[in-house]
Parts: C-alpha cells; sequence; structure tokens
C-alpha cells in the first residue's frame, strides 16, 4: 500500500536502503518513445551518493537496467521495470541502531505500524527508494520534452538561514550543475557550501529549499476539485523523504498581500492569453494557465546526525545514541534532481489525463 502514484501514468517503487537493490515499475509511458539506459543514467548520476566533499561518501555507481518495456530503443507501451543493485551498503554501520530509535526518524513509527521494521539503513523510509522516483522521472521528463516542449529546472533556493537570489524564469540547468550546492547564485553557492561543510565538521546537519520551474506547461492540467494540480504536486512532494513543506507561487508570502496586489491581470499578446504577474504560480482554480509553475519544497535538517541524543530503545528504556556511517549533512543538492522528477511525474500524468478525457492538450 501507498507504494504507487498516479493514473496514467503509473509508477511503483520498490526495494530498500540495504537489500540487494532498488528500482520501479512503470506503467502507461505511451509506446514508441525514444529511450536509451542513458536517458535515465544522466539523472540518476545526478542523484547518486557520493559525487562531492558534501553529500554522504557512500560509493554507489547507482547504474541502471531496463529489463523491460522497451525494444529497440523505443517504449512497448507495456511495464517498464528499471533496476538498479545496492553495491556498496553497510549494514555492520547500523548495528547499534537495531533496538534503539533514531530522533526524528521513521524507526519508531514504522514499528508502531507494522510491528517489525529493517533497521539496517532507513529501509523504505531512506532517500535510496528515490532511485525509482528519479528513474521514472527521466522518462516522464523525456515525454513532457517531446510531446510538449516542456522543461523543468530545480535548483537550491535555501540552506539554513542562507537564501540565493534567482529568476525561476531565466535560470539555466548549466548554472544550476555549475558547483556542487546546485545553486545558481554563485557567491550564496560559495557561502552554502562553506555552512554545509562546516554542519558536517560539527556533526550535525542543515535543511533548506528547493525551488523547481516547469516552463511551457500545456494549459489545461489538473482537476477544479480533489485532483487539483497544485495538490498533486504538494501531495509528490510531501511523499519525499525529508520534505515538512510545500509552497506553490507566492505561496505563504501571499498572506501579506491584498488582493488587488496579489491578483495577476490578463492580456492577450499574438492571440495567446497570459498573466503579467505570476503570483499564481502558474495554477488557478486547480489548473495550468500556461505561465510557468513555480513551487517549492522545504527539506528539514537530516535526521542521523553524528552528535550523541537522547532517545529510548524499542522497550522504552531510555538510552542514548549517536549516528554512524555515511549521511548527508544536508540533503539539498541530492534533493534537486528528485523535485524536478517528482515535478515531471505529476505533470506527465496530468497531460496524458488531459488527452485522455479532451482528445487534445492545448499548447502554451
Amino acid at each position: 500500500m501507498g507504494n504507487t502514484m498516479g493514473q496514467m501514468f503509473r509508477i511503483t517503487t520498490w526495494g530498500e536502503s540495504h537489500g540487494d537493490a532498488v528500482g520501479v515499475v512503470v506503467d502507461g509511458c505511451p509506446p514508441r518513445l525514444s529511450l536509451d539506459v542513458s536517458d535515465i543514467q544522466r539523472e540518476l548520476d545526478r542523484r547518486r551518493p557520493g559525487q562531492s566533499e558534501i553529500s554522504t561518501q557512500r560509493k554507489e555507481g547507482d547504474q541502471a537496467q531496463i529489463l523491460s518495456g522497451v525494444f529497440e530503443g523505443r517504449t512497448l507501451g507495456t511495464p517498464i521495470l528499471i533496476g538498479v543493485w545496492n553495491k556498496d551498503s553497510r549494514s555492520r554501520d547500523y548495528e547499534h541502531m537495531r533496538t534503539k530509535y533514531r530522533p526524528s526518524h521513521a524507526d519508531y513509527t514504522y514499528d508502531a505500524k507494522y510491528g517489525i521494521r529493517n533497521w539496517m539503513g532507513g529501509g523504505r523510509a531512506s532517500a535510496r527508494e528515490t532511485i525509482g522516483r528519479v528513474a521514472a522521472g527521466a522518462i516522464a521528463k523525456k515525454v513532457l520534452a517531446q510531446e510538449f516542449g516542456t522543461e523543468i529546472i530545480g535548483y537550491v533556493k535555501q540552506v539554513w538561514q542562507l537564501h540565493a537570489q534567482v529568476d525561476p524564469d531565466t535560470v539555466t540547468g548549466e548554472e544550476v550543475e555549475s558547483n556542487i550546492v546546485r545553486c545558481p547564485d554563485q557567491d550564496m553557492a560559495i557561502r552554502m557550501i562553506e555552512r554545509i561543510k562546516q554542519a558536517r565538521k560539527d556533526g550535525d546537519s542543515l535543511g533548506g529549499v528547493v525551488e523547481c520551474v516547469a516552463r511551457n506547461v500545456p494549459v489545461g492540467l489538473g482537476e477544479p476539485v480533489f485532483d487539483k494540480l497544485e495538490a498533486d504536486l504538494g501531495k509528490s512532494m510531501l511523499s519525499l523523504p525529508a520534505c515538512k513543506g510545500f509552497e506553490v507561487g507566492s505561496g505563504f508570502g501571499g498572506t501579506t498581500m491584498t488582493g488587488s496586489e496579489h491578483n495577476d491581470p490578463f492580456y492577450s499578446e499574438g492571440g495567446r492569453i497570459r498573466t503579467r504577474t505570476n503570483n499564481s504560480g502558474g495554477i488557478q482554480g486547480g489548473i495550468s494557465n500556461g505561465e510557468n509553475i513555480i513551487i517549492r519544497a522545504a527539506f528539514k535538517p537530516t535526521a542521523t546526525i553524528m552528535k550523541a541524543q537522547e532517545t529510548v530503545d524499542d522497550e522504552g528504556n531510555p538510552t542514548t545514541l549517536e549516528g554512524r556511517g555515511r549521511h548527508d549533512p544536508c540533503v539539498l543538492p541530492r534533493a534537486v534532481p528528485i523535485v524536478e522528477s517528482m515535478m515531471a511525474l505529476v505533470l506527465v500524468d496530468h497531460a496524458l489525463r488531459q488527452r485522455g478525457q479532451t482528445g487534445e492538450v492545448r499548447g502554451w
């Protein structure tokens, strides 16, 4: 239960942090889409551990294998199974956590829910589960780009109390990938990197915000009531490990504005209806309006830290716990491709639903 998302473009992730493998089943991908494993590997390389001095040092190549659904470089329209073998799991690093609950982690709640948990790593609560999401997201991105011309770019907007200045309408993927923290504000990126290094040295962790923009989104995606586009986007982001907040457009900042300040005036440009501002974040009434969709996902500080913390064991006895092993002092840089993937998965699902319902998807 709870391992599947989407209606027309459905994904089911599988596997655990320290199991043999992790991956995803993608069902509903349109047939005859050109797809090579390199399309998927490119995105997994952005997510993988050990890629920089500010990420976990777990050494995983995360080499994807397409096991079904693709023939002679094109999708068949049948389920696509993608797997990645775990090569560098060190379960001994978690032996001291066998009976102890990590503060602010999923250990206690999993035990309370199921009466059993995999104490090696984070199990299904580990960010390693997101490999399947990113692999599926790579396919979703390709469908969106080829079918609708949609482009999705995410970047680190904030780390701790450090806020970047970024224009979501003009930021490029090259700017995002120009540094290891994936912040296109180059001066702020330097400060973020140094602060993350300091947190690692202190045995602590930091949180922050990933902002993501989708450009050239078709008009009319989303439903007016329960499946509003921002509702599905919010659910997808909040399903990510460590994500504790979601905003679209003006978000919480809009509460400080008046209606006359916040409303986005319409005008016509070459026969296309536009808005002069975009406080709505590209979504009005739960439906995309053709403007750039801009969202933000807030991530808490990584739960596993190298400082001694008060906790209890599985019998309720008081004890202390100090993290060991390899962990991200800040998840933000690796979260960028994951946020992009979740946005792509929601948008492609709604685009295919719209085409199935009306027979067409209106261009922007």
